[in-house]
């Protein structure tokens, strides 16, 4: 393998590794995720009204995304551990389709950036909506989890198109 392969986290023999970033500048960095939950109609009745039987979905899903942020090098075998200076969690509700739409965005000073934090808190904050109403409506369906928006760092502003 070549050491100008664009995959960061292997090495020029190909073996993978954690990428130093011990030369990289201390920046403030942002990263905006998104994805979402669809559920049947009675579902979501329980989800907006708090009602269900676990007590208020949405809350309990925001402090789980929160969590989660704060988790991901856990989870992601590459991923540094970063200190989060503000992680925010927010729902849109979808009566029409009947889907809850979650948004994270993530905070940081330092030398990475906060992709996989937005991205694993959303991933985290709709699987426990899942969990908190799977007793109802196990046909729940998550999907279109993807980064929104990264600023910061050397490679600068990116937003989805």
């Amino acid at each position: 393998m070549s050491t100008d392969n664009p995959l960061t986290h292997f090495d020029a023999d190909g073996q993978a590794h954690m990428v130093d970033v011990g030369d990289k500048a201390h920046t403030a960095r942002v990263a905006r995720a998104a994805g979402t939950i669809s559920m049947e109609p009675a579902t979501f009745e329980l989800v907006r009204s708090g009602n269900a039987k676990k007590g208020d979905v949405l809350g309990v899903a925001r402090i789980a995304g929160i969590q989660a942020s704060k988790r991901a090098s856990d989870l992601i075998p590459l991923c540094h551990p970063i200190a989060l200076t503000k992680v925010s969690v927010d729902f849109t509700l979808d009566a029409d389709t009947h889907r809850v739409l979650c948004e994270v965005t993530a905070r940081t000073t330092g030398q990475t950036g906060v992709e996989m934090e937005a991205l694993t808190a959303v991933s985290v904050a709709l699987l426990t909506i899942y969990d908190m109403c799977k007793a109802v409506d196990r046909g729940m369906r998550i999907g279109d989890i993807r980064l929104l928006e990264k600023a910061g760092g050397k490679s600068g502003h990116w937003q989805a198109g």
